[in-house]
């Protein structure tokens, strides 16, 4: 597996990030450290969690596994922002709670540090400043490293970035968005942000959820027991399927499973492989509830999709771009006038 920059900084991290949402739910303790083992076995360095992943139970599995490693081979990411308990300042990105949270972490983590430290939701309720100070005050006392986004807009994430310079704080080296073949709205403006702010990006659910494997095809009417999107029709109702149910999904799925096919590799190695081809990507997120699910992933780096395989893939998941983006693409390459 490579290594790559994030962003702009100094930081080398495996061009694929383990994903740790599922330790503690959907994967035991014992499947997770097997999950993790293969991910470093096949030189993997980059592992992402959060404390909320199961109020800890997910950090606190890492923590273990970590114990007789080498920590500095690698680079532990988690987040901060959610609810951690009953008490008005559980959650948020107070100072009062970044604090707390990070210390919690370290604990359940069992390290002195952390290698990226990402605020997981924008905080509207707290002044940015507050947030940002303090997140400049822990990498100051060696605590974290390095300060990463995610779930932000284009204006939130730039807005953050000009305070850090105004003020001499850290600024953000990463992103980390919804972003796949079936959700490219990123492009629209977070992705020239972070190009022009020398932010990497993180991809989560670079698989949708499951519809970017070639398990869902036309015609079906709803998801296999067991599978991610069967809880989400189980929690919110038939309507979740038929989200999906419609003649955008399948022009991209029919289109990746053909290229697919033609590749010689599975859907998710595909739908994988062109996140990575993105010019700003740093490592694309996959999460896997167990080692068998995990190596079909790691079957996503070593060779490249042809051009032609590229433009197939961007053109079936194009969408029809809203104003204003419609009229800029439109004049994007014109000539500066006289």
């Amino acid at each position: 597996m490579k290594q790559r920059y994030l962003g702009r900084s100094g930081l080398r991290v495996s061009e694929l990030c383990l994903g740790a949402m599922t330790f503690g739910q959907d994967t035991d303790e014992a499947s997770a450290h097997r999950v993790l083992d293969t991910f470093t076995g096949a030189g993997g360095t980059f592992i992402d969690t959060a404390d909320v992943y199961q109020r800890g139970v997910s950090e606190e599995i890492i923590g273990r596994w970590l114990k007789g490693r080498r920590r500095d081979d690698l680079v532990i990411a988690t987040k901060v922002f959610g609810t951690m308990g009953e008490a008005p300042n559980a959650g948020g990105l107070s100072r009062k709670h970044i604090v707390a949270a990070v210390e919690a972490s370290l604990r359940r983590l069992g390290t002195d540090y952390i290698d990226l430290y990402q605020t997981h939701v924008w905080d509207a309720t707290t002044p940015l400043e507050e947030t940002l100070a303090t997140l400049d005050t822990l990498v100051k006392a060696g605590k974290v490293r390095y300060l990463g986004a995610s779930n932000v807009s284009a204006s939130q994430l730039q807005r953050a970035q000009d305070l850090a310079d105004r003020n001499g704080w850290e600024r953000y080296v990463s992103l980390q968005p919804l972003y796949n073949l079936l959700a490219r709205e990123v492009e629209w403006e977070l992705v020239p942000v972070s190009r022009a702010e020398g932010v990497g990006i993180i991809p989560w659910s670079p698989l949708q959820g499951g519809w970017l494997t070639g398990k869902y095809r036309r015609g079906m009417t709803t998801a296999a027991p067991g599978t991610r999107e069967a809880r989400y029709q189980e929690e919110l109702g038939r309507e979740a399927w038929r989200e999906r149910d419609n003649e955008e999904t399948w022009r991209v799925v029919e289109a990746l499973v053909a290229v697919a096919e033609e590749a010689g590799h599975t859907p998710a190695q595909v739908a994988l492989r062109w996140l990575l081809g993105r010019s700003t990507v740093t490592a694309p997120i996959v999460g896997a509830r167990n080692a068998e699910q995990l190596t079909d992933n790691l079957g996503a780096v070593g060779w490249e999709l042809t051009p032609e395989q590229t433009d197939r893939l961007d053109t079936a998941s194009a969408r029809p771009l809203p104003y204003p983006y419609d009229v800029l693409h439109r004049f994007r390459d014109r000539e500066p006038q006289d």
